[in-house]
């Protein structure tokens, strides 16, 4: 009988033990994780095209395309914060009696860590990269006219530290006063002095000490079309200080259903090592579109809402 019962009771526990295992694995899976990685992005491929026939006004029968992907990594953890960005566009027009020019040529990565220190501002420490896929012409994209740029002639990279102060997820304002800022300029034809700042004939490296700021603001101008800002300021300490690189550039999306969308971009630029007058791009274009938006705003992060906590 007794050893019955030690059955029995061996039984018994081994039942409340498992029980208890599977109830816990069951809360445990029922526990959703934080999410810590946030990521937006925007791929398209735009298209436009003119036809002319007896038209008395004249023109010249022309088609275009644009691809570009514009992605938004983002990592933010307790005083953690880690920003990446990946912009790529190319772009082509191809003019009966012109042959093809190249439209749209941007290569850019960048990659900023904040430590935060204060609510919305962080120490801060990045690095970026901007150059461009192919040859640029003075003609468009003419090889038979003069070259005036290529792969990595120029690039530029730039790497320091700093602060940065982001609000919220539209905003992120970085200041670097100690900022290197490195062009390259590695095709041969183009190593010349004086072109893109080179000291000398033969000479593929420049480097320069200074300051830099950037900024990047989206807002939602209205249902559908957002708005997106992204400026940078760079002064050299080392020579002439006064000869700033400025640069500026809008992109307008106006979405017309979840694949299709027209979107507007405008560049300004001014760097006095490549012309001394402003450069100005504009395209335009319609046409499908992908997005990606799995990001978790910081608003509703419980984990990133230092002004809750006591």
């Amino acid at each position: 009988m007794k050893r019955i019962l030690m059955l029995f009771f061996i039984y018994l526990s081994t039942s409340s033990f498992a029980q208890v295992i599977i109830n816990d694995s069951v809360a445990v899976d029922t526990i959703k994780k934080p999410r810590h990685w946030s990521i937006i992005a925007k791929n398209s491929v735009m298209f436009n095209q003119a036809a002319f026939s007896n038209w008395v006004g004249g023109g010249a029968n022309n088609v275009g395309w644009l691809a570009s992907a514009n992605y938004n990594l983002t990592y933010e953890k307790e005083r953690n914060l880690w920003e990446n960005i990946i912009i790529l566009n190319y772009g082509q027009n191809t003019t009966k009696g012109i042959g093809t020019r190249k439209t749209q040529d941007v290569l850019n990565f960048s990659t900023n860590y904040g430590r935060q220190f204060s609510k919305s501002w962080y120490v801060s420490a990045g690095a970026s990269l901007l150059s461009q896929f192919s040859g640029g012409f003075e003609d468009g994209n003419n090889p038979e006219a003069k070259k005036i740029s290529n792969f990595m002639a120029p690039g530029y990279v730039n790497a320091g530290l700093g602060i940065t102060y982001r609000p919220n997820e539209n905003l992120t304002v970085t200041l670097r006063p100690a900022n290197g800022r490195f062009t390259f300029v590695l095709d041969k034809e183009l190593q010349f002095a004086g072109s893109y700042g080179l000291k000398a004939d033969g000479d593929f490296f420049l480097m320069q000490l200074g300051f830099l700021g950037s900024a990047i603001y989206k807002v939602k101008l209205m249902e559908n079309i957002e708005m997106t800002n992204t400026g940078s300021i760079f002064s050299n300490y080392l020579d002439k200080p006064d000869h700033m690189v400025l640069s500026y550039n809008m992109l307008l999306n106006m979405k017309i259903n979840k694949y299709i969308s027209s979107i507007i971009t405008l560049d300004l630029m001014y760097d006095h090592n490549q012309i001394q007058k402003t450069q100005l791009k504009q395209t335009l274009g319609i046409g499908f579109a992908y997005n990606i938006d799995n990001g978790v705003k910081r608003s509703d992060r419980k984990d990133n809402q230092s002004w809750l906590k006591k």
